[in-house]
């Protein structure tokens, strides 16, 4: 958690299929406050609008990737502000995840508070071997407010997830991993990119369009409506036409207009 007023700002940048959603601090660190959460809504908007993008990473410039939110905003809340801050934080966050993208957090230094969370939103998290990431708020005599208690318990389960929330504990990349909180460990930042397009071209051969009902089936827990939304696509008649023909299949653009 952040103890500076916010500068920080959201750029979306795009190249060919992956659209890049950078944090860069006007000073100090990266932090969260409404305005930056409010940002990150409409970037999150124009990039669920938009079929040309079938990746997209989260990352930091600077030493951190995300250090949490903007405490000296915080100061003066009371629960009605408090509530308001985390319903926005959550709306934003639930859409993250909610992208028909695949989603990647690229963690090029301490991802934590909001960060983490942030972190978490993505289908898939890799992490510089230094960098640290956690949920430090009953430090500060606060929770996790942006879907932290509830994504973190997800990844790690229920007793690594009280430890961590209870005790404030930031922890490792390596103890991250082991956890199964970050699916990656790169040496350093500058190994990012090379990370990413691994990944990029392992997932490449997955239909975009049936990987967006998979992550609609896991969130809704609807299988069976989503296995049956694949029939109303012309990809499963190219999949299933390509393995007959023994050739690789050439995969329509996903449609925005099903969320």
């Amino acid at each position: 958690m952040a103890h500076e007023k916010s500068q920080t700002d959201v750029r979306l940048s795009k190249e060919g299929e992956v659209a890049t959603v950078q944090f860069i601090p006007g000073a100090g660190v990266n932090i969260f406050s409404s305005r930056v959460i409010g940002n990150l809504g409409t970037v999150v908007e124009k990039i669920a609008a938009d079929p040309r993008i079938r990746f997209v990473v989260f990352r930091g410039d600077g030493k951190v990737f995300l250090a949490g939110a903007d405490i000296s905003e915080m100061q003066s809340f009371n629960e009605d502000h408090g509530r308001a801050f985390a319903t926005n934080g959550h709306n934003v966050f639930n859409a993250i995840e909610a992208l028909p993208q695949i989603t990647f957090a690229a963690l090029n230094g301490h991802a934590l508070g909001g960060g983490c969370e942030l972190a978490m939103s993505c289908d898939f998290r890799l992490i510089v071997s230094k960098a640290k990431i956690g949920q430090p708020e009953t430090r500060l005599g606060l929770i996790p407010g942006w879907g932290g208690t509830q994504r973190l318990t997800r990844y790690v389960g229920l007793g690594q997830a009280r430890r961590l929330l209870f005790s404030g504990d930031s922890i490792s990349a390596e103890e991250a991993l082991r956890l199964g909180l970050v699916d990656e460990v790169v040496p350093s930042a500058e190994e990012l990119d090379a990370a990413l397009h691994k990944w990029f071209k392992m997932l490449t051969p997955g239909s975009p369009a049936a990987i967006t009902c998979v992550k609609r089936a896991m969130l809704r827990k609807d299988e069976i409506a989503e296995f049956g939304k694949c029939f109303s696509c012309s990809d499963v008649r190219e999949g299933a036409a390509a393995f007959l023909e023994k050739r690789t299949p050439s995969w329509a653009t996903w449609k925005s207009g099903e969320k």
